[in-house]
């Protein structure tokens, strides 16, 4: 496996320890950190440091009815499920874990490009995206954020080259067209707080029916 040269910036790190990413965000964040030792050395020491911040705070008397409303939450709250494991293939435990499955359930997007969704909700959502090698992805912008992560193969774009374990970070500033390298398809996890925007007129006709 190639260096990872392409990380998470520190404040989705930071984020996501504090518990304040949406739920495809931190998909992206946990499956990363799994395959980057020094993402994960700066998740626990984010984790350490609130840690020790939690420890200054004085403590707040709670009132009668807070305690009761806390319990009451306590008794609604699913017993989590049995650790998932470490890897099948290229996809990580914690996608094995979103997926319910170590194969994803693909959709056809036409030339060969195919996408399983994940997770939906207002935050955002998560796909995976199967891109044929050499193949592009449409030309488009962003209305928010968006986060990639290669799980296999390789792309590139207007802000370089991404091999496996990398994390391109774009926001709403850029506009590109991400090119699977050659070889082995381009396998990725992709997260996105808004649609796409797409530049050309077919991509954008189709864009209600496949949900990007």
């Amino acid at each position: 496996m190639k260096e990872i040269t392409h990380h998470l910036p520190e404040w989705l790190v930071r984020s996501y320890a504090a518990g304040s990413l949406g739920h495809a965000f931190s998909l992206v964040v946990a499956t990363h950190v799994s395959q980057c030792d020094e993402c994960r050395a700066r998740l626990e020491a984010e984790e350490l440091a609130g840690g020790v911040v939690l420890e200054t705070l004085e403590a707040v008397e709670a009132s009668d009815d807070l305690r009761a409303r806390v319990f009451d939450g306590l008794d609604e709250i699913v017993a989590p499920a049995p650790p998932a494991p470490q890897k099948a293939g290229i996809y990580p435990g914690a996608l094995i874990a979103e997926m319910g499955s170590d194969t994803p359930r693909w959709r056809s997007l036409g030339g060969g490009i195919r996408q399983a969704i994940l997770s939906a909700d207002k935050e955002g959502s998560a796909r995976l995206l199967y891109i044929p090698p050499g193949m592009a992805v449409p030309d488009h912008s962003h209305t928010g954020l968006e986060l990639t992560l290669v799980l296999q193969g390789s792309f590139s774009d207007e802000t370089g080259e991404y091999g496996v374990g990398d994390v391109e970070v774009a926001e709403d500033d850029l506009d590109h067209t991400p090119i699977a390298g050659m070889g082995e398809a381009c396998i990725c996890l992709a997260a996105t707080s808004a649609p796409l925007k797409f530049n050309s007129l077919l991509p954008r006709l189709l864009q209600p029916i496949f949900r990007i």
